[in-house]
């Protein structure tokens, strides 16, 4: 029994998945807060030009 929970406890591959994981999810939230700025910027650049073309 200690055997198996000797190597229940050494084996990292479960902890390799979760940083790949954590390090994926704090791309992807990098990348929506870059995107979600740059749309506000040009819808605000949009209604602009629309207002100087009315």
């Amino acid at each position: 029994m200690t055997n198996i929970l000797k190597s229940f406890i050494a084996d990292e591959r479960g902890a390799t998945a979760i940083e790949y994981g954590l390090i994926a999810a704090g791309i992807a939230l990098a990348i929506i807060t870059v995107v979600n700025g740059m749309g506000s910027r040009l819808s605000t650049k949009f209604a602009s030009i629309s207002t100087s073309l009315k």
